[in-house]
């Protein structure tokens, strides 16, 4: 298996496109985040009223030299038929020593309730799984975040644990549901 993917690489099925970000996704995923304030916001803390197009276009950046040394692996995720903008998906927080990493998702909030984040997931664990040629996958969601829950059981994740103390959310330690999907 190849240690990191192409940057190139692309991903679709289920109505879904996936790819890395690229500079002129900064626009469209500003004003995805825009709207998502109150949904996406709660729980991911980058999403806030002062996220700016800089911000976006520096969070481009950051992925592709984070894509190219292998440690993040970021897909903006686009409507198949209609190449709209929908959320991200993306594998991150790499451990190389015990072959595993983080999935994380979000949807902007006018396409929430379609199934996209489960139907993104799954695709990237696949990726993450054939491509990358991890043997663990983890998904931490906040206790009280039955969304993003709702999506790791979906999936089939299996929960695992309560970890105190595991996210620290708005500069809080918070406990996490700790889910793992394998091979």
């Amino acid at each position: 298996m190849p240690d990191t993917p192409a940057a190139t690489t692309q991903l679709f099925g289920d109505g879904l496109h996936l790819r890395p970000y690229r500079a002129e996704d900064a626009a469209l995923l500003h004003a995805a985040v825009c709207e998502s304030l109150e949904s996406v916001g709660r729980w991911l803390p980058w999403c806030d009223a002062n996220y700016s197009v800089a911000d976006a276009q520096t969070w481009v950046v950051h992925c592709d030299e984070a894509w190219r040394s292998g440690e993040h692996f970021a897909f903006a995720i686009f409507d198949a038929e209609t190449s709209a903008f929908v959320g991200g998906v993306g594998l991150n927080q790499r451990n190389r020593l015990h072959n595993l990493m983080s999935l994380g998702y979000w949807v902007r909030a006018s396409r929430q309730r379609e199934g996209i984040a489960v139907r993104a997931a799954r695709l990237a664990a696949a990726f993450g799984f054939q491509a990358v040629g991890l043997t663990r996958i983890e998904i931490l969601a906040e206790i009280d975040n039955h969304a993003s829950r709702r999506v790791a059981e979906t999936l089939g994740a299996q929960f695992e644990a309560v970890a105190r103390n595991r996210l620290v959310a708005r500069g809080i330690p918070t406990d996490a549901a700790v889910y793992a999907l394998i091979p």
